[in-house]
């Protein structure tokens, strides 16, 4: 993004999916710049080591199924310390605009004549796939990806559902790889909407903490999604695959019956 021609402005940075190495050269240098930083939950501690030692560190803790900064808090925050002088750096996990509120904090600002720097980072859906050593575009069995929430809208925004059974025959179809963002706990529902119009056998892949020191993977079939997450006791952050593209993993060709078996691995990170 194009910095913003204001003199007054906040700087959304992308923290990247966890492990503080894949943090990009712009994103150190807004954080060493900065003198007011708002924190994710999901940003590694070891980012804050880039920042400019004389900033003040604001925590305003987003993760998925906890108690959560009220996004109209951190709003208004930005615009406030801008306003004021401060140079505001607004800290995220992944990339700023894939499932970050971005837009709605891009808006938000611009209405209060505040201008928006963007510095992207590493989206936890690409660092999840290269965990698994898996290319989401395999020109042998995917088209194209899908990045797409598995929460449903909320009450606040005017957008519909997502049509899983729908979406799933049209990446069925077209050899698209699904990648879906904050699936977990409605892993049961997506599993049961998917079959509705793919294979039970489809390839799926689970990835948990993806990039960091305690990333896991589980592997299985779509038939077994929701099974394999209970099994194996995946929790939040994590990123769900599904598509045939996974059969190119050497590790997916040991599990011998799809449907069933849970195939679990754990990574340390380098």
């Amino acid at each position: 993004m194009t910095p913003a021609p204001q003199a007054v402005f906040v700087t959304l940075v992308g923290a990247g999916p966890g492990d503080p190495e894949l943090l990009t050269l712009k994103a150190v240098k807004a954080l060493q710049q900065a003198t007011v930083i708002l924190v994710d939950d999901l940003v590694h501690p070891d980012v804050l080591a880039h920042a400019n030692p004389q900033a003040r560190i604001v925590q305003v803790g987003k993760r998925g199924g906890c108690q959560s900064t009220p996004q109209a808090f951190i709003e208004k925050l930005m615009a406030q310390e801008a306003l004021a002088g401060e140079n505001v750096v607004r800290l995220k996990g992944g990339d700023p605009l894939i499932f970050g509120r971005a837009g709605e904090e891009i808006a938000y600002l611009q209405s209060q004549g505040v201008g928006v720097n963007i510095v992207n980072g590493v989206t936890s859906g690409l660092a999840a796939a290269h965990t698994l050593g898996l290319s989401l575009t395999h020109r042998n069995y995917s088209h194209g990806a899908v990045m797409v929430t598995g929460h449903s809208p909320s009450s606040q925004t005017s957008i519909t559902p997502i049509d899983w059974e729908m979406l799933g025959r049209t990446a069925h179809a077209c050899h698209l790889t699904l990648v879906i963002y904050m699936g977990v706990t409605t892993a049961e529902e997506l599993q049961n909407a998917l079959l509705k119009s793919m294979p039970p056998n489809t390839p799926v892949a689970v990835v948990q903490n993806a990039s960091k020191s305690n990333q896991r993977s589980v592997m299985g079939s779509l038939s077994a999604l929701h099974t394999l997450i209970q099994e194996a006791g995946v929790v939040s952050p994590a990123i769900v695959l599904v598509g045939d593209v996974l059969l190119t993993l050497q590790d997916f060709n040991h599990v011998n019956n799809l449907s069933h078996e849970i195939y679990s691995l754990v990574r340390a990170a380098n």
